[in-house]
C-alpha cells in the first residue's frame, strides 16, 4: 500500500483545482480566498487521520463542498454557481455583438443550472465542469454511484427540456 504524500505535495497537486471549484460557487475573490483557506486548514487538521489508501482528490472536494454550504449558511447568502467563461471561447469571439449574445446565452444557462435542486446541480457541475467520475461524485456527495449518475442524468434532462421549450 503506497504511503500518503506530504501535505505540501497535496497542496501543490490540488490547490489550483480546488480554487477553481470554489470560484464557481462563490461571489468574488475575497469569498473564494476565505473559503479556500478554510478548506485547506480543515484538510491539514484531518490529514493525519486520513487512511493511507484514501482518494485524496475526492476527499478535498468533499471538504470544499461542505465548506461552501457552511460558508453560505453562516452568511445567509444564496449560492452562486456561476462558471467562468472559457478564455479560449471569449478570445474566439469576433465582435462585441457576438460577445454580448454569447454572454446572454451563458447567463440563461447559468440561471437554468441555478434552478436545479442542490444535489443535481452539484453532481452536474462536478461531472461536466470538473470531469470527475461518478464514483468520485458519489464520495463527495455522500451517495451511491447510481444516485450520482441519476442526479447528473436528471440535471441534463431538465436542462434539455428547458432549452427545447425556450426555442
Amino acid at each position: 500500500m503506497p504511503s500518503k504524500p506530504s501535505f505540501d505535495s497535496v497542496i501543490s497537486l490540488y490547490s489550483a483545482e480546488i480554487f477553481a471549484y470554489l470560484w464557481r460557487y462563490l461571489n468574488g475573490r475575497e469569498d473564494v480566498e476565505d473559503c479556500f483557506q478554510e478548506v485547506f486548514l480543515r484538510a491539514f487538521k484531518a490529514y493525519e487521520r486520513l487512511d493511507e489508501g484514501a482518494y485524496i482528490r475526492a476527499w478535498l472536494y468533499k471538504i470544499a463542498t461542505n465548506e461552501v454550504i457552511s460558508y453560505h449558511r453562516k452568511r445567509n447568502r444564496k449560492l452562486n454557481y456561476q462558471v467562468m467563461l472559457d478564455q479560449d471561447l471569449v478570445s474566439s469571439v469576433s465582435s462585441p455583438i457576438q460577445y454580448l449574445e454569447m454572454k446572454e446565452r451563458f447567463e440563461v444557462l447559468m440561471g437554468a443550472i441555478n434552478a436545479l435542486p442542490h444535489c443535481q446541480r452539484s453532481a452536474f457541475l462536478l461531472r461536466k465542469y470538473h470531469e470527475l467520475s461518478y464514483a468520485d461524485i458519489a464520495r463527495i456527495l455522500d451517495c451511491s454511484e447510481e444516485a450520482a449518475r441519476a442526479n447528473v442524468y436528471q440535471a441534463l434532462r431538465k436542462l434539455r427540456i428547458r432549452f427545447v421549450d425556450d426555442k
